[in-house]
């Protein structure tokens, strides 16, 4: 499995793009995650000056929906592998039909795209729906893939490993990322995730990217060495 970094961990370091993405290669990571891209063409000249890669982007369902061909220019640009719509608010999720609608229309979107749609998690779509939670009931009701971000899940109350074994083969990119037992986010191996055991189970799914996140750090700069540092340790014990 390759390692990457969300970006929107570094949203408020103060420093152009090209500082950035030099700072994510040193720090030794394979490739980043978008969260907004302003200049493609640019953009896609530093990936290349720096020998990182594009593991995926991060889209709004509504600039999709809006106009997916040039969502898929841009994304063709930067050669990213996935499209993966972020987040979904909580009405998507409220019942069945909610549910089901939210499938079809994930699924639409993904006809109009040129590369898999993946749908990132948070922890409201645990929600029950029934017998079951509204997640699983998208994952039966959609064929898009799903990008798990485990700590949300585990914050959730759901275990990351489970799902990751139950998603096997629609899991191609897995956010790392670790929470507290009051489901807050914190450093790699600080909180309460199996981390080990989340490697394992992403590489049994077929995932090909670990990409590291945290939603709120005090110091992105440190967050970002350790979070490779960290990888890098569980992707060589595994």
């Amino acid at each position: 499995m390759r390692t990457a970094i969300q970006l929107w961990t570094l949203r408020d370091v103060d420093r152009p793009l090209p500082e950035l993405l030099a700072a994510v290669a040193d720090a030794g990571y394979d490739g980043v995650e978008f969260a907004g891209i302003e200049d493609p063409p640019e953009t896609a000249r530093l990936l290349s000056e720096t020998g990182l890669v594009a593991a995926g982007a991060h889209v709004d369902a509504d600039e999709l929906r809006a106009d997916p061909a040039a969502v898929d220019d841009e994304l063709a640009t930067l050669s990213v592998p996935y499209a993966v719509v972020p987040h979904l608010d909580d009405d998507h999720f409220a019942d069945a039909a909610a549910v089901e609608e939210t499938a079809a229309a994930l699924d639409d979107l993904a006809l109009e795209l040129d590369r898999p749609l993946l749908y990132h998690n948070h922890d409201h779509e645990f929600v029950p729906v029934g017998t079951e939670t509204a997640f699983d009931r998208l994952i039966e009701a959609t064929t898009v893939g799903i990008e798990l971000d485990v700590g949300w899940a585990r914050a959730a109350g759901r275990d990351p490993v489970a799902l990751l074994s139950s998603l096997d083969g629609r899991v191609p990119v897995v956010h790392l990322k670790d929470v507290t037992a009051d489901g807050e986010p914190t450093s790699l191996g600080d909180g309460v995730v199996d981390l080990p055991a989340v490697v394992d189970a992403a590489r049994e799914a077929g995932a090909d990217w670990l990409v590291f996140e945290h939603d709120d750090p005090d110091d992105p700069v440190a967050e970002l060495r350790a979070g490779s540092e960290t990888m890098a340790r569980l992707l060589a014990d595994d």
